[in-house]
């Protein structure tokens, strides 16, 4: 059954009734909730339209914030995936999933010996944007999404109550391929 859906997919994606494929590259900013500062983020995104209503996003990014005055400084590799539902041709609305890939690097303090971490994180995300076009090959989309993400740094104290979802605000040029 998974291998049925899986060719389904890809045949959906591969068909001549794909409305558009474009890749290019994303920029974005966010501030999670307790990090000592906003950050930027950049990658890159492949987004595809399947009908005039659906389409799909996948992207590849890499952050980094820091938290508790620059005690923890986390590096993430973000892949995600997401559903678009175009309310209007320019106007969609997204939701999906993000596996994050965490490295998590912590201050030498002496007296402290915390070993830094490498995880796998699972985030939620949902938001909205606008998609515009350039011309006939050149796609700029932009959007503001609410991504759900726990890093649960262990063994640091007082970091037990820190918020780690954000908004993200996101802007990505594709050309059509």
């Amino acid at each position: 059954m998974k291998i049925k859906a899986t060719a389904l997919i890809l045949v959906l994606l591969f068909s001549s009734s794909v409305l558009s494929l474009g890749l290019g590259p994303q920029v974005g900013i966010y501030k999670s909730k307790d990090a000592d500062e906003s950050s930027t983020m950049f990658g890159l995104a492949l987004r595809t339209k399947l009908l005039p209503t659906l389409g799909i996003e996948g992207s590849i990014n890499y952050r980094q914030e820091k938290y508790m005055d620059g005690y923890v400084t986390v590096k993430s590799w973000p892949i995600q995936a997401t559903g678009l539902i175009y309310v209007l041709p320019i106007l969609y609305g997204a939701a999906g999933m993000g596996w994050y890939n965490v490295t998590i690097d912590y201050k030498d303090t002496p007296g402290m010996e915390l070993k830094d971490e490498t995880a796998r994180r699972i985030g939620w995300h949902f938001g909205g944007g606008l998609e515009l076009p350039l011309g006939p090959s050149m796609t700029l989309a932009g959007d503001v999404r609410y991504v759900f993400l726990d890093y649960k740094f262990k063994d640091v104290p007082g970091a037990g109550d820190q918020k780690n979802d954000f908004y993200v605000i996101t802007v990505s040029l594709l050309f059509g391929l």
